[in-house]
């Protein structure tokens, strides 16, 4: 059982680092050439980032990608951070 678990975590782990390090790289090498073109704040590489550390790589990726889905003209942009996570409370 723990093995599995610890296997688990590896690969979260190694998962969020892959997709945040893609973002990264983007927002270091192609962003600075598009220039500013999102209608969102904060930027949809931003809102990405922030969904991963906050919901971890399978949710994260997720809203990124339903974040990116509302990047068109039609859409009014404007502020839209990423959901908070819910607290679950545990039973006593």
């Amino acid at each position: 059982m723990r093995t599995a678990a610890t296997l688990r975590t590896a690969l979260n782990t190694l998962a969020l680092a892959i997709a945040k390090g893609c973002i990264r790289a983007y927002q270091l090498t192609l962003s600075p050439f598009i220039g500013h073109q999102c209608r969102f704040h904060p930027t949809c590489s931003n809102y990405a980032l922030a969904a991963l550390d906050s919901r971890g790589p399978l949710k994260g990726a997720w809203l990124a990608l339903r974040r990116l889905s509302k990047c068109h003209p039609f859409h009014p942009g404007g502020f839209d951070p990423p959901p908070t996570p819910r607290l679950v409370e545990e039973a006593p």
